[in-house]
């Protein structure tokens, strides 16, 4: 299709998000010049309020694929999709209820020192390379979605677009740290909301308001929202939104290095569990303007659909295609819609930028040099952010090749987000697991994910499971429409058509059990870790949950951990806790000072701070 160009004013606007992104960087280099130290550039001297964090959080993970990707789902699928409210709901829940207070009570800053706290290094090194290994998978998605929407409405180089959006990341993120990359994506988060607020309302108006979208939505089939078909092999249904929808996005937040780094850099954990609860309304409100977006578009493109007609060559290009259409006239429009992507996008990529340098820093760089300075370890995590940069741009490239936006990044965590979500649960929940499980129970997750994933690239699903709703093109004025059909399947095995066809939301499910079943068995069959030796703070009892009403029962659950040792707040006031657990923690082989890992507790507060991580000394 012929791309469509922008005015001068879309070309102010969007230019004026990466002016100002990058001048948040300049002024926390600036602001933050005394503070040179690798704990300030990284987590921001742990000292954020949840304001920000929340904004940051949903803005991170609210990337471009889902300003283009969602509604794009929407359009083909039907709005099935506004199910991951439950989704998004569970994960919080028990990211703040279950992951996080362990995280922050243990003073990490890297989650991967959790794993040697209660295992050791080899399955903290392992964790750590697939994180890596994923992360950069997973960006160089989301880098290479907004520069399609750029291609598709300026007909700017594709190519060009990604390095640009590379080196805006890199340069921020680099000179300010963590408090520069939490209030770029403040920023950002805003535009991203003004921009599908815009969508909505000139869409909904042209369309002949809402009540009119609703009505042509439903007559299309788009508002059969519960499908309470429980068939695995179902692309989108109550189930495998509701729980493969919960693995998946449980990855994500929950053991994912850019979400608890964030969280960990709040002053207390009430802070962080504030920062995740308001996150979650953040999350809410970009899934139902992805939406509404998504019915506004079908209503619009009902009779003649721009993709099976060949206007379009991709379903990743619907969204910025109906916004030309749509502010055809309003100059300046177009550019707030393609900065409201980009700005998911900036969010995203300068987060797992910080992250996988802090990663990095933590897990390697700091065990091989202990006793840098200040000075150098600061310098040290600048060049980390520079080299992931442009690692992350690079592999975009390899977007390309993975089809569509969303289902290609959320097919990314759930091979790599499951097993991970599999391997701290077992540290956390199993405190008869030992490392040997552990390291067993990744490699099976990792295994049993990137099997079903890749079998699904090779022989795709049938097409009764993943064909979209009818699309019409009755009023298109082309003279070469076609008509797309299934692809025809054939010399498929007995596999491809069971095995292979699960819905891509349950890849995570799919690693994170295999991940615990896995790890449970070959724990006991090497011998399983005694309860008594594992420090209380890396286990969290959720079998209180369940036997509340006896003692006896709570105990024997705990497996030899000593909980009753007093309350986990009057240990934390007293001191005792991590004297009582440093036995445990020297035999995985942690050198003496990460044993001062453990942040104060405020009883007038009811919760865990960082003050007391102020007067600490870092090696």
């Amino acid at each position: 299709m012929e791309a469509k160009s922008f005015s001068v004013w879309d070309y102010v606007v969007f230019s004026a998000l990466f002016v100002i992104s990058c001048g948040i960087g300049i002024f926390f280099a600036i602001k933050e010049r005394k503070k040179a130290t690798s704990r300030e550039f990284l987590v921001g001297g742990r000292q954020m309020s949840f304001g920000p964090v929340a904004l940051s959080l949903t803005a991170s993970f609210m990337s471009a694929v889902t300003v283009l990707g969602t509604p794009s789902e929407v359009y083909r699928f039907g709005a099935s999709f506004i199910l991951f409210f439950i989704s998004y709901t569970f994960v919080i829940i028990f990211t703040s209820e279950l992951f996080l207070p362990v995280f922050y009570r243990s003073g990490i800053t890297s989650t991967y020192e959790y794993l040697q706290l209660r295992f050791n290094k080899v399955v903290r090194y392992a964790a750590t390379v697939i994180y890596i290994v994923q992360t950069i998978l997973y960006t160089g998605v989301v880098v290479y979605a907004p520069a399609l929407a750029l291609n598709q409405v300026t007909g700017f180089d594709l190519w060009g677009s990604v390095f640009a959006t590379g080196i805006v990341c890199t340069f921020y993120c680099t000179l300010g740290g963590l408090k520069a990359v939490v209030w770029t994506d403040a920023f950002q988060m805003i535009v991203m909301i003004v921009g599908f607020l815009t969508v909505l309302i000139q869409g909904s108006a042209h369309n002949g308001g809402l009540q009119n979208v609703l009505e042509q939505a439903s007559n299309g089939s788009r508002l059969h929202i519960v499908d309470f078909d429980v068939d695995p092999l179902r692309r989108h249904t109550l189930w495998t939104i509701s729980v493969g929808g919960t693995f998946t996005w449980l990855g994500i937040y929950g053991v994912n290095q850019s979400t608890i780094q964030r969280c960990i850099s709040c002053k207390t954990e009430k802070h962080a569990k504030l920062a995740l609860y308001f996150n979650l309304l953040g999350l809410w409100i970009i899934l139902v303007c992805a939406v509404f977006s998504g019915l506004i578009m079908y209503s619009h493109f009902k009779d003649c659909d721009p993709w099976t007609s060949g206007m379009i060559s991709a379903p990743d290009q619907l969204m910025p295609y109906f916004v030309m259409e749509l502010f055809a006239t309003m100059p300046g429009l177009p550019g707030l819609f393609v900065a409201c992507a980009f700005s998911g996008t900036l969010s995203t990529v300068a987060a797992s930028i910080n992250a996988l340098a802090t990663v990095t820093f933590e897990d390697f760089v700091k065990s091989c040099f202990p006793h840098l300075s200040d000075k150098l370890s600061t310098w040290i995590s600048k060049g980390l952010c520079l080299l992931f940069g442009i690692l992350c741009t690079s592999m975009a490239v390899a977007a390309s090749l993975l089809g569509g936006v969303v289902q290609a990044a959320l097919s990314i965590h759930g091979m790599c987000g499951g097993p991970m979500l599999g391997l701290f649960s077992l540290g956390l929940v199993f405190p008869f697991v030992n490392w040997k499980g552990a390291l067993g129970g990744l490699i099976t997750g990792i295994t049993l994910s990137f099997w079903v994933a890749i079998g699904a690239f090779i022989y795709p699903a049938p097409d009764s499971k993943t064909w979209p709703l009818p699309l019409s093109t009755e009023q298109c004025f082309q003279s070469n429409v076609t008509t797309a059909a299934p692809p025809e399947l054939s010399n498929r095995p007995i596999i491809a058509d069971t095995w292979y066809s699960l819905s891509y939301l349950y890849y995570s499910a799919v690693g994170c059990l295999g991940c615990i079943i896995a790890g449970v068995i070959i724990s006991f069959i090497t011998g399983h870790q005694r309860g008594k030796d594992v420090d209380p703070l890396l286990i969290r009892p959720v079998c209180n949950l369940f036997c509340f009403w006896s003692k006896k029962y709570k105990t024997l659950c705990w497996c030899g951990v000593q909980h009753d040792r007093g309350t986990e707040q009057d240990n934390l006031e007293n001191g005792d806790a991590w004297k009582q657990g440093a036995e445990s923690v020297l035999q995985n082989g942690l050198q003496q000072e990460s044993l001062t890992h453990v942040p104060g507790y405020d009883p007038k507060d009811k919760s865990h701070d960082n003050m007391a991580l102020e007067k600490m000394t870092y090696f």
